[in-house]
């Protein structure tokens, strides 16, 4: 199976909450990524992978930061709370970038969400039938499924874990 897409949550799965530097308005001005995320995203824009970000916060968080980092460019469609209206797990959410990349409900389950938060973007992703990528690398975020909607298909801990299950779903081993 080919992905269709592949969703990201930002903070603690491509950006390091603890180093944000954010305005009084709470908009994120700058933050460093976690290592190897900048790598991952530049990797897949090059292999062709449409990329969507799903995150809750204010939209000028993810101007600021991904364009900080110059992988803005790299991402096809942006969901951020703050224009949707509602926050992850929301199916509105994740709905609005697979809207905004034309994926239809019936392609759902050839799209990946990438994100650390179980009770938000894997209970999200699992109930609209996405592939769930938990990414266990803060200590910020509960780290056991309080619930079975909760449990991710797949667990990395640095996002440069990501290439190998892509090859894995992709080459349907």
């Amino acid at each position: 199976m080919k992905l269709r897409a592949i969703c990201f949550d930002f903070g603690d799965t491509l950006a390091d909450e603890a180093t944000e530097v954010k305005d009084a308005g709470g908009v994120t001005l700058r933050a460093e990524l976690i290592p190897g995320a900048a790598d991952l995203v530049r990797t897949l824009h090059r292999r062709g992978y449409t990329l969507a970000l799903v995150a809750d916060g204010y939209a000028g968080t993810y101007t600021n930061v991904l364009g900080q980092h110059g992988i803005d460019h790299c991402f096809a469609a942006y969901a951020v709370s703050e224009i949707v209206g509602v926050e992850k797990p929301d199916a509105r959410m994740f709905v609005a970038a697979l809207d905004a990349l034309a994926i239809p409900p019936a392609e759902y389950g050839a799209v990946m969400m990438v994100g650390n938060y179980l009770a938000r973007d894997i209970r999200g992703a699992n109930a609209l039938g996405l592939i769930s990528v938990w990414i266990d690398w803060a200590p910020r975020r509960p780290k056991t499924p309080a619930e079975p909607i909760e449990a991710p298909h797949y667990t990395i801990r640095t996002p440069l874990e990501l290439l190998p299950i892509i090859a894995q779903i992709e080459s349907g081993s």
